[in-house]
């Protein structure tokens, strides 16, 4: 991978579902994957907004990418969940990890026609449904259990036993959800960093996830946030306020 990467210039920086892919001018992409707790740096950028020295080699800095601008890009991952691959670009489609992913739920294809299908007599918890990256690529549990907070929906609730308003209504409500994220510069629990090393701050906007035992924040809610673990993730609800 080194051989190939050396020399080679990205042409182009683009995502697929929670995968970052840099086309480079060799007919190659560099398919990237954060994992759990992975990040991306940028140190050393003299063009750039990243006006950082370049730090001190860390003890889980698994691949460091150095340009001939100065700038470099370190990939940290202290749980090793994360990935990195190189594939021909002309036939990324075909590649393991990207084929069968689902619509982008910031793009048009992410409609409402598309999650009624996607719901229609599915028996599934709609939690697992829309953490199903066939479903809706790139969907995390913090956001999903945010949207269904808002859209007033149990994360228990079967997937197809919910009428089609109220799953037509759960799209303009993910999207609210992911800009706002997006806006606050994501979620920092434990390992999250922006590539700037700063971190995000969408975590004082949760409604629900983290805040087990907490009381609701709609108003007039006397009811507790509760927690169950649902394939092996937490979701965070309402029991009065969804259903």
């Amino acid at each position: 991978m080194a051989e190939r990467l050396t020399g080679a210039k990205v042409t182009a920086l683009r995502r697929r579902s929670k995968y970052i892919l840099a086309d480079l001018d060799t007919g190659e992409t560099l398919l990237i994957h954060l994992g759990m707790s992975g990040r991306m740096t940028v140190s050393g950028d003299p063009l750039g907004v990243f006006h950082h020295d370049h730090p001190m080699p860390a003890k889980h800095d698994h691949v460091v990418l150095d340009t001939d601008a100065g700038a470099r890009i370190t990939f940290n991952d202290a749980r090793r969940f994360g990935a990195m691959d190189l594939m021909d670009t002309v036939t990324q489609d075909d590649h393991w990890l990207l084929k069968g992913l689902g619509p982008e739920p910031l793009g048009n294809s992410f409609n409402e026609s598309h999650l009624i299908a996607a719901f229609a007599g599915k028996r599934s918890p709609v939690k697992s449904v829309l953490l199903d990256q066939r479903v809706v690529a790139g969907l995390g549990n913090i956001y999903v259990c945010e949207a269904l907070y808002r859209a007033g929906i149990s994360p228990l609730r079967h997937a197809g036993r919910i009428g089609p308003a109220r799953v037509a209504a759960l799209v303009p409500i993910i999207r609210d959800v992911l800009a706002e994220a997006i806006e606050a510069g994501g979620s920092s629990l434990r390992d999250h960093r922006q590539a700037n090393g700063e971190l995000g701050y969408f975590q004082h906007s949760f409604s629900v996830y983290g805040r087990e035992g907490q009381l609701c924040q709609t108003p007039d809610c006397e009811q507790k946030i509760r927690r169950k673990v649902q394939s092996g993730r937490s979701s965070f609800y309402c029991a009065a306020c969804q259903r």
